[in-house]
């Protein structure tokens, strides 16, 4: 059998974790004969419930589960990390301003990417999912020097997969039969789902997305909208945040990572733009469609983006140059 890898989950006694963790344990992510060590860190005031948490996962008998480290101590953490996967963070409060909430999680990143670059592993892959996620992922890799940009990424999975999951239901067909939609930008209501590149299995043959849904006034209004606010919908629904459906798309981007993304088709991962051939500016960390071998993404280049597309994709862009603006100005204090 393989050597057990090392897979760190951060907020490891909250909802999302809770949802997570049984199926990283039992091989739905990394492959059914690749054997797991576990380390879930929390803040102090939650070790009490992540006993309870180890406790099930014991419970649970998996095969491939070698060992569960529960910590708040990052040096324990973080120490020889294949896989980081960064939950935890602060979430917005009532009456909160948003530079506060960016200051709290700078240095929560800050923290965490001085930790990597200290005790994890060189080759770690690191998927920031605590938001706002893609300003903390930029944060977390300026404060990794020595952990290359590329291992770093953020959660768009989520966003890719309610745009996926909204076509297929208005073609009556499976998710599993729309690829190639894009989100581009941030992880928030100024994000951008792009369909002028899906394809839709309909019948056996492949459409392209707007031939298929033959609505071209949802997809450029309605369509956009319940994606962007989707994340708020659901507190509004659940009076809690995502947690199910996020577990599920950070499975798939990790699987993603680890096994490739099938020929022809792309998925969508924030990741650093710097040499990006979209006009997107440098330094950011935006979510683009990516292609996946060996472990390696790349950009996927040479789609066509019309004025409709390029005006949103810039939208996202500034709101993101202002977090990050922001964000490097309470590090610098």
């Amino acid at each position: 059998m393989a050597q057990p890898i090392r897979v760190l989950v951060t907020g490891a006694a909250g909802q999302i974790a809770y949802s997570l963790l049984f199926s990283i344990a039992k091989g739905d992510v990394f492959g059914k004969d690749q054997p797991i060590v576990l380390l879930l860190l929390d803040i102090s005031p939650m070790l009490p419930v992540l006993d309870g948490v180890v406790m099930e996962l014991q419970d649970c008998a998996l095969p491939l589960l070698k060992e569960v480290v529960s910590t708040d101590k990052e040096e324990v953490a973080f120490k020889d990390l294949d896989v980081a996967i960064l939950v935890g963070s602060m979430p917005r409060r009532d009456g909160m301003e948003r530079k506060d909430l960016l200051k709290a999680n700078v240095a929560i990143f800050k923290s965490q990417g001085g930790a990597l670059d200290k005790f994890a592993k060189k080759t770690v892959k690191v998927l920031v999912v605590g938001n706002p996620a893609n300003t903390n992922c930029l944060i977390a890799a300026k404060s990794a020097p020595s952990i290359p940009k590329e291992n770093f990424s953020c959660l768009t999975r989520l966003d890719h997969n309610r745009a996926c999951s909204q076509v297929a239901i208005r073609c009556s067909v499976p998710a599993t039969h729309v690829k190639n939609v894009i989100i581009w930008g941030n992880h928030s209501s100024t994000q951008y789902p792009d369909v002028h590149h899906c394809k839709v299995n309909m019948a056996g043959s492949d459409l392209p997305c707007f031939e298929a849904v033959k609505d071209d006034a949802w997809l450029k209004g309605d369509f956009i909208a319940t994606v962007q606010q989707r994340g708020a919908a659901v507190i509004k629904a659940r009076k809690l945040s995502s947690a199910m459906s996020a577990a599920k798309a950070i499975c798939d981007h990790l699987r993603d990572i680890w096994s490739g993304t099938p020929e022809g088709e792309f998925i969508s991962m924030g990741v650093y733009s710097t040499g990006n051939r979209y006009g997107v500016p440098e330094d950011l960390v935006y979510s683009f469609p990516v292609q996946i071998k060996d472990k390696s993404w790349k950009i996927v280049d040479g789609l066509a983006i019309n004025d409709f597309s390029k005006s949103r994709m810039d939208a996202s862009a500034a709101e993101l140059i202002e977090e990050r603006d922001m964000a490097l100005s309470t590090l610098a204090v």
